[in-house]
């Protein structure tokens, strides 16, 4: 059963003249976050920049990041496992999941960690994308190169598919996702894993869809008109739908509203990005969390950006190269994050964010 036809910026509502006024002044002043990033393009030293005191409640002063994992081909879909206390992560084109725990460093969990003999010529990332855990602690896996949703056992290494098709017809490349309260996934279906993209003779579906996967195994499609659906999240209380569109020609972040029955519609864009872009920052919008508070940590142009409900810039962390996605982990005192070819991680006040 697909979602009712949504109303939005795609002209069956509007978010009126204040709303837009206001995020035109947003978006002018985080075209100035991402110009220093353009003016030392050599920088690789990953660094937090504070463009609020707001931020001094989620990150002690002082505080700066540090890379404690690096040799990863494009690190993706950080996930926090706290039964273990350890970190995993994927590395799409190399197809692994790696793990990282404090004192023991880097191994190779998953290897394939997505789909095994792929032809090059035709999948551009054969491996597992977004990363999360379900309520009863297995893996769940945006598996980009196998074109499916998996549920993977950590115990046992078992790997079921969950969601393969919509409406009869193959997914394309599944690359983030979000687990809802009542067990249902929310994810994004993007041509990224296909050499040719929208061209690909692989890809069947017409549309690069934004899709909720129910706990009874069904599939809705929540948003076929995003060109490059990527990041996705949901708000504390879940009445909120986030998602990031990796777009060249118009990158942002999207809200949506979700209501009580679960039925999403007036979707918006709550970060207009190509100000940020056009400035030099590297990257586009792609993986997001959502802390407890409802403030949100998205990749930006420019690196990862805290950010208000609003999207009033609390602080961005750069380091002159695209950071993709990011967890929170070590109950709730530091974020990680997939930086180009390395794992960042920062420290959190203690308390902020469980």
């Amino acid at each position: 059963m697909s979602a009712p036809p949504l109303a939005g910026e795609d002209g069956l509502a509007h978010a009126g003249p204040m709303i837009a006024s206001r995020r035109s002044v947003l978006a002018a002043g985080l075209a100035l976050v991402a110009a220093p990033t353009l003016a030392d393009a050599a920088e690789t030293t990953p660094r937090l920049r504070r463009l609020s005191p707001g931020l001094d409640r989620m990150i002690a002063p002082g505080t700066e990041p540090e890379v404690i994992a690096t040799g990863i081909r494009w690190a993706e879909g950080p996930v926090w496992v706290p039964g273990g206390d350890y970190l995993l992560f994927a590395d799409p084109p190399a197809n692994i999941v790696r793990r990282w725990e404090r004192g023991r460093g880097v191994s190779v969990v998953l290897n394939p960690s997505g789909a095994a003999g792929t032809d090059p010529a035709l999948v551009r990332e054969p491996g597992a994308n977004g990363l999360a855990l379900d309520a009863k602690g297995a893996l769940l896996i945006a598996n980009s190169g196998g074109r499916t949703i998996d549920r993977v056992d950590l115990k046992t290494g078992r790997r079921t598919v969950l969601a393969d098709r919509y409406a009869g017809k193959r997914l394309s490349s599944p690359n983030d996702l979000h687990v809802a309260k009542d067990g249902a996934i929310w994810f994004t279906d993007p041509p990224y894993g296909f050499k040719d993209g929208d061209t690909s003779p692989l890809k069947e579906q017409a549309v690069n869809g934004v899709y909720r996967r129910r706990p009874d195994g069904s599939v809705d499609l929540i948003d076929g008109t995003l060109t490059r659906p990527n990041g996705i999240a949901l708000s504390p209380d879940e009445r909120r739908l986030y998602v990031s569109v990796s777009d060249e020609a118009a990158p942002a972040i999207m809200v949506y509203d979700v209501d009580a029955r679960g039925q999403v519609g007036n979707r918006r864009t709550l970060l207009d990005a190509r100000a940020m872009l056009a400035a030099g920052g590297a990257g586009l919008p792609d993986g997001m969390k959502v802390a407890r508070d409802g403030t949100l940590v998205c990749s930006v142009p420019g690196g990862m950006m805290l950010m208000t409900p609003e999207a009033e810039p609390l602080g961005l962390i750069e380091q002159g190269a695209p950071i993709a996605n990011c967890a929170f982990g070590e109950a709730g005192r530091a974020l990680f994050m997939a930086a180009n070819d390395r794992i960042l991680r920062i420290a959190l006040r203690p308390g902020w964010q469980g």
